[in-house]
């Protein structure tokens, strides 16, 4: 079993992930929805950040996380696919994905703790 600390700081990743993305994801489509993203990007904005909230949303919930994740995964490949051929590459994308993958192959459910540590 896994110790008290390393579970701690796992668990902490995974939720301080989950809502940094949901809310990064509210304030695209707040933005796009209140005329802050112009164009055909507005639209892109809406779609992806509509669809990240309800994988950010999966994801910290964890019966449903592997969804999220799925979902995520997904969405921030495309989102930084379009923006590098902008020329805009969001390396911050590359960040969440690797935390977002980081927690999908661990896992959520069935955390304990050994009870022999006290670390």
């Amino acid at each position: 079993m896994p110790s008290r600390s390393l579970v701690r700081a796992f668990l902490a990743l995974y939720v301080t992930l989950g809502a940094i993305v949901l809310i990064e994801s509210v304030n695209t489509v707040m933005a796009a929805t209140h005329g802050d993203i112009h164009g055909h990007t507005r639209i892109h904005a809406l779609i992806l950040g509509s669809f990240e909230i309800i994988s950010a949303a999966l994801f910290l919930i964890p019966r449903t996380m592997r969804w999220g994740a799925a979902g995520l995964l997904v969405i921030f490949a495309l989102a930084f696919a379009i923006h590098t051929i902008d020329g805009r590459p969001p390396l911050d994308l590359l960040v969440f994905a690797a935390g977002v993958l980081f927690v999908r192959v661990h896992g959520v459910v069935g955390y304990r703790w050994s009870l022999a540590t006290n670390d």
